[in-house]
């Protein structure tokens, strides 16, 4: 069930602490606004008035939970995470996650998980230093020489690429093998992974360019959903 449709970015925010102007800049690039349960808090305390309230609602405050009382989405469920649950009900061509980078360390990996979990809904979390999202089947970014790009992969995937400071064609890239972190790029890159697992680390001054990259006609292509 869809709870929240644009055709423009949605910003998502979470319950973790968020960095300085994060909001701000989400929502220059993603104008809709989204709570994911805690991070309804946020919200309420940064004067903003998100257009729904998705999780379990085990974490929200009573004033946000009585400010938004008429934008609270339940999803009682507890197989996965608010994140996740916020995610599978927005769809929109992007989404900007705040408050999920930077916490504890298992809410920042079920975050990962869930973007992964979720291929058919592109998401890009933004955190106090970098920016990641799951690569699409394409994605052309257009990037300064010398800027660090990591790629981690949550399972077995190959991945054809072309700028990149140390070349990853041929290579077979897994959690308990071969990782691709701290690669550079030589300039713009074109990465083509051959499946949904392969994790895209950039600086977080790249936000708007990988927002810019995400949503072009040669990355239009996505992941199947795998249901849920």
């Amino acid at each position: 069930m869809t709870i929240v449709s644009r055709n423009t970015p949605v910003t998502l925010v979470g319950g973790s602490q968020l960095s300085d102007n994060d909001l701000t800049i989400a929502l220059s690039l993603a104008p809709t606004l989204v709570a994911a349960d805690g991070g309804a808090q946020t919200v309420l305390a940064a004067g903003l008035r998100p257009v729904a309230v998705i999780g379990d609602m085990d974490s929200i405050s009573d004033a946000a939970r009585e400010a938004f009382a008429d934008l609270l989405h339940p999803v009682p469920e507890q197989e996965t995470t608010d994140f996740d649950k916020a995610l599978r009900h927005i769809a929109a061509p992007l989404v900007i996650a705040l408050g999920v980078m930077g916490g504890r360390l298992d809410h920042e990996l079920a975050m990962l998980n869930g973007l992964v979990c979720r291929p058919g809904q592109r998401c890009v979390a933004l955190g106090a230093g970098n920016v990641v999202f799951l690569c699409p089947p394409t994605v052309h970014l257009d990037l300064a020489a010398g800027t660090p790009v990591s790629l981690f992969p949550m399972g077995p995937v190959q991945m054809r690429s072309e700028g990149l400071e140390w070349p990853t064609d041929g290579l077979h890239f897994a959690p308990s093998g071969r990782i691709g972190t701290s690669n550079a790029a030589r300039g713009a890159v074109r990465l083509r992974p051959d499946g949904p697992g392969m994790l895209v680390i950039l600086p977080r001054e790249e936000l708007a360019e990988v927002v810019r990259a995400l949503q072009a006609p040669e990355a239009c292509e996505t992941w199947p959903a795998r249901g849920g």
